[in-house]
C-alpha cells in the first residue's frame, strides 16, 4: 500500500518495534491499523469491515465489543484500580476468580497461581517444576520435554520448551536442559503405507526412546498443548494422549497442559482436556480466560504439586518469586466476568454445536485444486495448502492469507496452513460468509498461478 507522509501507518513504521514479523519487510510495507470491533468483526482506519477469523491471537471468545466487560472494568477500576499479591496481601477479583477456576478445573486441583500471559505461566510453571524438584530432594531430575512444532511461549524458558525454529534462532534458545520429541501430526510426518494407529505407536516410541536417552531420573516434566496451535492447529492422532500419560506415569514424569489455545470451550468442552481425556498435574490458562480483554493467564496445579513447594519455602523462609501485575484486580475481575459470559451463553455448546458444519466447510475447500487437506475439532481448524513448486516454505498460504484479507476475513498462515479460531459467538450464517470468502481466495490464488 502507498503509505503517506506523516499517516498513522507511517507514524507506526517510524516508532514502533512489531513482534513476529521481519521487521525490514514492515519498515517498507507498514500494518493494517484496527480501529474498532464489534461482535466477529473488526474495521480499519479506512473503514473497512472484517472477520476476524482468528478472533485476535486465538483468544477472543466473547467477540469484540462486549459492553458487560467493559463496565466490569470501569467498576473495578473506580473501586481499587490496582493492588498486588505479594507478602500477605491480596484481594476480592484475584479470591473470587481462583475459587471459580478451581470449581471449573477438568480434575481435581489445589491452588491457582495468576500472572499476565501464557509465555509468562509457561515460563514460572518451568521455575515451580525446578523448585518442586529441589524440595523433593531430586536436584538432578530437572529436564523438561516439549514437542516439534509445539508452542508454548517466548520468553526464555518457556522458548525452549516452545519446538520452533523461529523462536529459537539467534536467540540462543533452547536452554540445555530442554528436549524434543516427535511431533505428532499424522498428515505432516504419517509415512507412506502407515495406519494412523502406528504412526501413533512411533510416535509413542519415539517419547519412550527419548527418555531412555537422557534418564528418566533426570527428566521432571513433559508439556503439551491437546492441540498444537501455533504450530498450525496440529490434532493428535487416535490413542495418543492415552499413550502418552501411561509412559509419564511408568517414568515418575509430570503432566503439564498448556491450554492457552484450547481452553474455556474452543474444543466443544470446556477444557480440551476433557475432549481428550488428559489427566495433567499443572494446567495453564489464559487467551481466552479474559477473551483478552486484559492480559491475564492462570497457573492451575493439583496437591501433589503444590505441597512439596509450600514445604520448600517454608524451609527456605519465602516462595521467592512475583510479579507486579500477578491477579491484578481488575484484569481478574474482567476475567470473572468473560467466563460468567461464556457460561450464561452457552458458548462451549455453540462451539460443539457448530462444529459440524465449521470442520465440514474447511473440508470442502479442501478439495480445491489449492488445497492439500483440511483438520481440526470444535472451533479450531486449518487448510492445509499445496505448496508452490517455485516458492518458498509457507509462500502458498501465505499467498492465500494476503487473498483472503483482501476479500474481508483475517486469518493466520503456519507454514502451509491457514488456521481459523472464530470468536466462540459464531453463527452458522457467519461461518458460511467466513468459508465463501475463503473459497473465492483460494480462486484467486489459482488463477494468479495459472
Amino acid at each position: 500500500m502507498t503509505i503517506a507522509p506523516n499517516s498513522i501507518e507511517a507514524r507506526d513504521i517510524a516508532y514502533q518495534m512489531h513482534p513476529n514479523v521481519n521487521l525490514r519487510t514492515y519498515e517498507k510495507s507498514g500494518g493494517l491499523v484496527i480501529e474498532s470491533g464489534d461482535g466477529i468483526y473488526v474495521t480499519d482506519n479506512n473503514g473497512k469491515r472484517y472477520i476476524e477469523g482468528l478472533a485476535g491471537l486465538w483468544s477472543v471468545a466473547v467477540g469484540f465489543g462486549e459492553k458487560r466487560l467493559s463496565e466490569v472494568a470501569k467498576a473495578q477500576m473506580d473501586k481499587l484500580p490496582y493492588y498486588h499479591t505479594f507478602a500477605y496481601k491480596t484481594h476480592g477479583p484475584s479470591i473470587e476468580l481462583s475459587e471459580m477456576l478451581i470449581s471449573m478445573a477438568p480434575v481435581p486441583m489445589s491452588k491457582v497461581h495468576f500472572t499476565s500471559s501464557g509465555s509468562e505461566a509457561n515460563d514460572l510453571a518451568a521455575k515451580m517444576v525446578w523448585y518442586r524438584s529441589n524440595a523433593l530432594g531430586k536436584p538432578d531430575k530437572k529436564k523438561i520435554i516439549g514437542r516439534i512444532y509445539g508452542y508454548h511461549g517466548v520468553t526464555i524458558a518457556a522458548g525452549s520448551i516452545t519446538g520452533l525454529p523461529r523462536n529459537h534462532q539467534s536467540f540462543d534458545l533452547p536452554l540445555d536442559r530442554m528436549v524434543h520429541t516427535s511431533c505428532p501430526s499424522y498428515v505432516h510426518f504419517g509415512k507412506d503405507g502407515e495406519s494412523e494407529a502406528d504412526f501413533t505407536e512411533r510416535m509413542l516410541g519415539d517419547l519412550e526412546d527419548l527418555i531412555q536417552r537422557e534418564g528418566p531420573d533426570t527428566i521432571a516434566a513433559f508439556w503439551g498443548e491437546p492441540v498444537m496451535g501455533a504450530g498450525g492447529v496440529l490434532v493428535p492422532p487416535a490413542g495418543y494422549w492415552e499413550g502418552v500419560q501411561e509412559i509419564l506415569r511408568k517414568h515418575d514424569i509430570l503432566l503439564v497442559v498448556d491450554e492457552v489455545i484450547c481452553g474455556f470451550g474452543r474444543t466443544g468442552n470446556m477444557f480440551a482436556c476433557q475432549t481428550y481425556d488428559i489427566k495433567p498435574d499443572v494446567l495453564v490458562l489464559s487467551k481466552q480466560i479474559s477473551s483478552s480483554y486484559l492480559p491475564l493467564s492462570a497457573i492451575l496445579m493439583n496437591d501433589a504439586f503444590y505441597q512439596p513447594i509450600a514445604d520448600e519455602s517454608a524451609r527456605i523462609g519465602v516462595f521467592g518469586h512475583g510479579f507486579t501485575a500477578s491477579g491484578h484486580p481488575v484484569a481478574t475481575a474482567v476475567g470473572l466476568e468473560n467466563l460468567k459470559i461464556i457460561q450464561e451463553r452457552d458458548l462451549v455448546g455453540n462451539a460443539a454445536a457448530l462444529e459440524e458444519k465449521f470442520l465440514g466447510r474447511l473440508s470442502e475447500l479442501a478439495q480445491h485444486p489449492v488445497a492439500h487437506s483440511s483438520r481440526g475439532v470444535g472451533l479450531l481448524g486449518a487448510l492445509e495448502i499445496k505448496p508452490f513448486a517455485d516458492g518458498k516454505p509457507g509462500d502458498a498460504a501465505a499467498a492465500v492469507a494476503a487473498a483472503l484479507q483482501e476479500e474481508g476475513v483475517i486469518c493466520r498462515a503456519v507454514m502451509e496452513a491457514v488456521c481459523f479460531c472464530p470468536p466462540l459467538i459464531i453463527t452458522a450464517e457467519q461461518i458460511d460468509e467466513m468459508f465463501d470468502a475463503l473459497g473465492r481466495a483460494l480462486d484467486r490464488v489459482a488463477a494468479d498461478r495459472a
